[in-house]
C-alpha cells in the first residue's frame, strides 16, 4: 500500500482530494489530508475509508518532517513560501514532491540535491502555470516534429465568472485567492515583441492591454504576466520573435482597475494603524489632493483625469470606496482594506459557477509557408466548492501523482510539466473529465 500526503485543504484542493479518493480503491493507496484546520481536512475526505484527516501547523517542522517520512509522495498546496521547506524534507526522506506554484530561486537551488536523492520536485503543475505548459508543449512539439519553426507564441488564461452569473459591472468575481488578484501586476512584466525586448512597469501594466477573442464567448482583454522570457529556452522556441503570456479579464476591467492602482489603493507596502477609525470615503479622501469631502467624487475624477460619468469611474463608485461604511480592520495595508471590500462585492454566491478560459496562439513557418494555430480551453465549475479553478488546478497535480506511483515518470530533480512523459498522461486524463482543448 502506497501513501499520498496532501498538505493544505483549501478551496483549490477540493477537486484534487475528490479525484484521488475516487481512484484510491483501484490504485491501492491512501490519501492523508493535513491542514491547519482539522475539521476542514475531515470534511474534504468525507466518509472515504482510503482517506485520513489530520490537523497540522506547517511551522511545526518536526511534525511536518515526520509526516513526509511516512508517505511516498507529497502534494503541497501550502503558501508558496513553504514549498522549499517541504521540498527539502522531501529530499531528506527521498519522497517525490509536487506543487502548482512557480519555481522559485530557492526551489531551483535544490535541483542537484534532488537528483542525487533520486527525487522529483515537480512544480508549476496546476492550471496557470501547469495546464498551460502541458498544452503549449504538446502543440509546440507537434509543430516541431513536422519540421515547423515557431515564430510567435502567445498564451492567455483567466479565472472568470460564468456568463450566466455575470451580474456586476466589473464582470468579475473571486474564483481563487483574493489577495493574489489584488496584488496582481505589482512586478515588472517582461516579454518579446517582434524581436524586441519589452518591459512594462507596474504602474503601466493595466494600461497596456490587448484584445483576445474566444470562440462562443466573445471578446476579452489581457494584461502581460511577470516574465514571459523565462520560458523561451524551456519551451525550445528560441526561433520565436514574439513571446507573451498574459492574464484574461472581461473588457473594461483593466481600465477601471488601473484607477485603483493610480490611487494607491492596491499598495501593500505600509500599514494604516487606525484603519477602523475611518469610513471608506474618509480613507479614499486621504489618497487624493484637497479636503472638501462633499466634492470627493469630483476631486477623484480630476485627480485621475476621468469623466465622472464614464463606465470606469462608475465601476469605482459601485465598489463602495465612496461610501460612508466604516472600515472594520484595525491595522491593514491599503491593499488589505481594498481586498476586504472586494470580498463582499465580488463574492461567488452559492450555486454560482466560475469559468476558466485559456488560449494559445502559435505562428510558425513550415516548408516556406506561414501558418497560425489557435488552441482554446473553456471549463465551467460544477458548484461553489468543486469550481473550475479547483478542478483545473488540482487535477494535473493528482494525475502526476498517480503517474509517479505507477513509476511512469522517471525524471529527477526540479522540473515543470514540459516533458512528454509528464504532459501526455495529464492531457489524456484531463480529456476524460471534459477538460479538452479545441484547435483551429
Amino acid at each position: 500500500m502506497q501513501h499520498i500526503l496532501v498538505l493544505g485543504a483549501g478551496l483549490s484542493a477540493s477537486y484534487l482530494i475528490k479525484y484521488l479518493l475516487s481512484k484510491a480503491p483501484e490504485g491501492l493507496f491512501t490519501v492523508t489530508v493535513a491542514d491547519a484546520n482539522a475539521e476542514t481536512a475531515l470534511h474534504k475526505i468525507g466518509n472515504s475509508t482510503f482517506g485520513k484527516a489530520i490537523g497540522l501547523d506547517a511551522s511545526d517542522t518536526a511534525k511536518l518532517n515526520s509526516l513526509i517520512s511516512e508517505h511516498d509522495i507529497v502534494l503541497s498546496l501550502l503558501p508558496p513560501t513553504m514549498h522549499p521547506v517541504v521540498a527539502r524534507y522531501s529530499i531528506a526522506n527521498k519522497k517525490h514532491f509536487i506543487s502548482a506554484s512557480y519555481v522559485s530561486p530557492e526551489m531551483l537551488a535544490l535541483h542537484t540535491e534532488a537528483e542525487q536523492a533520486g527525487v522529483l520536485l515537480l512544480n508549476e503543475c496546476g492550471l496557470d502555470p501547469g495546464i498551460d505548459h502541458a498544452s503549449a508543449m504538446k502543440l509546440i512539439h507537434d509543430i516541431q516534429s513536422r519540421g515547423g519553426e515557431i515564430t510567435s507564441f502567445k498564451s492567455y488564461c483567466g479565472g472568470l465568472i460564468a456568463p450566466e452569473y455575470d451580474d456586476n459591472p466589473w464582470h468579475y468575481k473571486f474564483t481563487w485567492n483574493p489577495r493574489n488578484v489584488v496584488l496582481a501586476g505589482q512586478a515588472t512584466a517582461k516579454y518579446l515583441h517582434n524581436g524586441q525586448l519589452k518591459y512594462i512597469t507596474p504602474r503601466h501594466i493595466f494600461e497596456q492591454t490587448e484584445p483576445v477573442s474566444i470562440n462562443g464567448l466573445g471578446n476579452y482583454e489581457s494584461y502581460a504576466n511577470r516574465d514571459s522570457l523565462g520560458y523561451i529556452i524551456p519551451y525550445g522556441i528560441e526561433s520565436a520573435h514574439t513571446v507573451l503570456r498574459g492574464t484574461l479579464r472581461s473588457e473594461g476591467y483593466c481600465k477601471a482597475w488601473n484607477q485603483l492602482v493610480k490611487l494607491g489603493l492596491t499598495d501593500d507596502t505600509f500599514v494604516i494603524d487606525d484603519a477602523n477609525a475611518y469610513t471608506y470615503r474618509e480613507w479614499l479622501n486621504a489618497f487624493v489632493p484637497g479636503n472638501d469631502m462633499s466634492k470627493l467624487e469630483a476631486r477623484v475624477a480630476t485627480h485621475l483625469a476621468m469623466d465622472a460619468n464614464s463606465v470606469a469611474f462608475q465601476n469605482l463608485v459601485w465598489l463602495g470606496i465612496f461610501d460612508n461604511q466604516p472600515i472594520l480592520q484595525e491595522k491593514a495595508t491599503p491593499a488589505q482594506i481594498l481586498q476586504h471590500l472586494l470580498e463582499q462585492k465580488w463574492k461567488l454566491k452559492p450555486a454560482e459557477l466560475d469559468m476558466i478560459v485559456m488560449k494559445h496562439i502559435v505562428s510558425y513557418t513550415l516548408e516556406g509557408k506561414t501558418h497560425e494555430v489557435s488552441s482554446e480551453l473553456v471549463v465551467k465549475g460544477e458548484d461553489e466548492v468543486y469550481t473550475a479553478m479547483s478542478k483545473t488546478v488540482g487535477m494535473p497535480i493528482a494525475i502526476a501523482a498517480l503517474q509517479l506511483l505507477q513509476q511512469n515518470i522517471t525524471l529527477k530533480g526540479v522540473h515543470i510539466p514540459i516533458h512528454p512523459q509528464v504532459y501526455n498522461p495529464i492531457l489524456d486524463e484531463l480529456k476524460q473529465v471534459g477538460i479538452n482543448f479545441n484547435e483551429y
